[in-house]
């Protein structure tokens, strides 16, 4: 059985399906803060199946040690954390908390127990640094000022020192581009909040007429000076999850990191016009009044995922929006 933590968010949902889908047994835990037990509805309506399901705080090891004990537990996919970059800067101490407490009581849970397997999902912007081929062997700059970005370095140091302490651990670090897109025929997706932080549901927003325009940040050292990101199908991540698992099965003792992207970067300006594209409709833009710090390129090489997991993207950027509007307009009927 596999434990997903933050099982009933985007993405620990997808994934959740999917290892369904390949006739694997999940237990989801979620503290449902940024998630919802509708999703556990949705999930149990599309599978067919019951499926275990714990209401915890990660960060409460004693209870994640009774969820623990109470199942047979092979293998844990971690993918709860919070995750939004200009909000940790204004809540440096939710993310600390957050991010840093979840990774500290779930190792200690899974090390009193006798869990030995993780698969961590993390994020190309760890590096803390710009670049559209970062490898897996560049090192971190420590000194980038944003909480989110220094939370998982710190959760990367955790688990690297962990898994120097005993032989048995396997442990695999994937660390993901900006994820879009749902599940083919907008049966699963991304639950859009009235606030999104992310730019594809604001543009979504606007596409639906829920909103008038979206702020864009246009001084970043690029072609159209808007920021240039790799964007990945959340479907593929779940490829890219599966194919670690697989990984790990076959190794007696390791910690490396994946990065797991799309090929290509695309800049949000590029990324509008797929959207208005897709949607059949002008997406509405002002430039933002007070000028934010952002990374000017994020994307990755990803030679070494291609090579030890077998892995690399199927879907396109238009696919991800395609999917992604489909969930969306599905939800917006009701």
């Amino acid at each position: 059985m596999i434990l997903v933590t933050g099982g009933l968010g985007f993405l620990g949902s997808h994934i959740a399906l999917s290892l369904l889908a390949q006739g694997q047994e999940v237990i989801l835990v979620d503290n449902l803060a940024n998630a919802s037990l509708q999703t556990l509805e949705r999930l149990e309506y599309i599978s067919g199946m019951y499926i275990p399901f714990v209401k915890v705080d990660v960060r409460n090891t004693p209870a994640l040690n009774k969820v623990f004990e109470q199942y047979s537990i092979d293998a844990v996919i971690h993918t709860a954390s919070f995750k939004a970059l200009e909000e940790s800067k204004l809540k440096p101490l939710e993310y600390y908390n957050d991010n840093v407490s979840c990774i500290m009581s779930l190792l200690r849970s899974m090390q009193r127990t006798g869990v030995r397997k993780l698969v961590h999902l993390s994020s190309l912007m760890v590096y803390g640094k710009s670049s559209s081929k970062l490898t897996e062997d560049e090192p971190f700059d420590t000194v980038y000022p944003n909480p989110y970005i220094k939370s998982q370095q710190m959760i990367e140091e955790i688990i690297r020192d962990t898994f120097k302490t005993d032989h048995e651990w396997k442990i695999a670090i994937l660390r993901l581009s900006n994820i879009a897109g749902a599940f083919e025929h907008g049966v699963l997706g991304e639950m859009i909040t009235q606030l999104p932080k992310n730019i594809i549901p604001l543009a979504m927003q606007v596409a639906a007429m829920q909103r008038d325009y979206l702020e864009l940040q246009r001084q970043a050292d690029t072609t159209d000076q808007t920021v240039e990101r790799s964007f990945l199908h959340v479907l593929d991540v779940c490829e890219a999850v599966f194919a670690s698992l697989y990984w790990l099965n076959q190794q007696d003792h390791c910690c490396e990191s994946f990065n797991i992207a799309h090929n290509e970067v695309t800049s949000i300006q590029q990324l509008l016009e797929v959207i208005s594209q897709v949607t059949q409709t002008q997406i509405n833009t002002h430039d933002a009044m007070y000028p934010t710090e952002e990374l000017a390129q994020v994307g990755a090489n990803i030679d070494k995922a291609k090579q030890v997991l077998n892995w690399q993207p199927k879907r396109t950027l238009q696919q991800m929006i395609e999917h992604q509007w489909q969930f969306y307009q599905n939800t917006l009927k009701g």
